[in-house]
């Protein structure tokens, strides 16, 4: 069995985070080990508050996992400070090229509470980009990390393309996955790292179940590019949409997704 690392915050609630991604890995049938970069206070209500996790325990845990469990993929979610952004930022750079990296750019909660601080959010730009291999923003992180606008359907490519050229001449291989779950078509837009683009078609699911949608996203990536998935980011998409379809309400707001629901007597 393959191992997969997710570097991300805690939700008790285990509707996203390393406790989501871990059922994401099951899933797909890999072995998931995990580095919590923050703790946070929160159901399927929203958010109550953050506590980010030093950033030397960052640092010891992914080189001690790295020792040994090495993993044949890495996802990076909420990193809560700027300390934690250089500190995964040197992990990747003694590791680059051992696996694929997903970056899933969490910068706010669906709540609006933030869950990167500027600083943070400005070495995630010009540090971790360059290292990772495909990034999953929504249209406001997108927005955010490209500066662009990205309100509609049109605003996605040019976006997407400029997130490419941060900073100039050091993200040639980075992928973008940019998910258009907000648009009025929730079509997700693809613009691979030699130029093809390309959207995944989207249906809108009658839902509260929708707490953690892009961490299931980039997890399920991820673990289609280290299966060797010809179409990862399309197997993901109709992952997560069985996910979002399968999911019984729980909790008095937005409930998670049913992330093993392809598993034997879980659907």
């Amino acid at each position: 069995m393959k191992t997969v690392l997710t570097i991300a915050g805690f939700d008790p609630s285990s509707g996203a985070g390393v406790t989501a991604d871990l059922m994401v890995f099951r899933a797909h049938g890999l072995f998931g080990t995990s580095c919590i970069t923050g703790l946070t206070v929160q159901s399927t209500v929203g958010v109550r508050a953050t506590h980010p996790v030093a950033a030397e325990v960052v640092r010891e845990t992914l080189e001690c996992l790295w020792d040994d469990l090495p993993p044949d993929g890495i996802k990076i979610g909420m990193l809560a400070t700027a300390a934690n952004v250089a500190a995964v930022a040197e992990f990747l750079t003694s590791a680059r090229g051992a696996c694929p990296v997903v970056l899933d750019p969490v910068l706010r909660s669906s709540s609006g509470r933030e869950l990167l601080e500027a600083d943070g959010v400005r070495l995630l730009r010009e540090r971790l980009l360059p290292l990772v291999d495909w990034v999953t923003p929504n249209l406001d992180e997108l927005a955010i990390l490209s500066g662009r606008r990205v309100v509609e359907r049109d605003d996605l490519p040019e976006a997407a393309r400029a997130l490419q050229r941060l900073p100039p001449s050091l993200n040639v291989g980075l992928n973008v996955l940019a998910t258009g779950g907000h648009l009025a078509v929730p079509d997700d837009f693809v613009l691979t790292a030699d130029g093809r683009m390309r959207w995944l078609a989207g249906e809108r699911i009658e839902t509260t179940s929708t707490h953690g949608t892009g961490c299931a996203l980039s997890s399920a990536l991820l673990c289609g590019l280290v299966r060797g998935d010809a179409d990862a980011p399309g197997s993901a998409k109709k992952y997560v949409a069985g996910a979002l379809r399968s999911a019984g309400a729980m909790g008095k707001g937005c409930g998670p997704l049913n992330h093993l629901w392809e598993m034997r007597g879980l659907q």
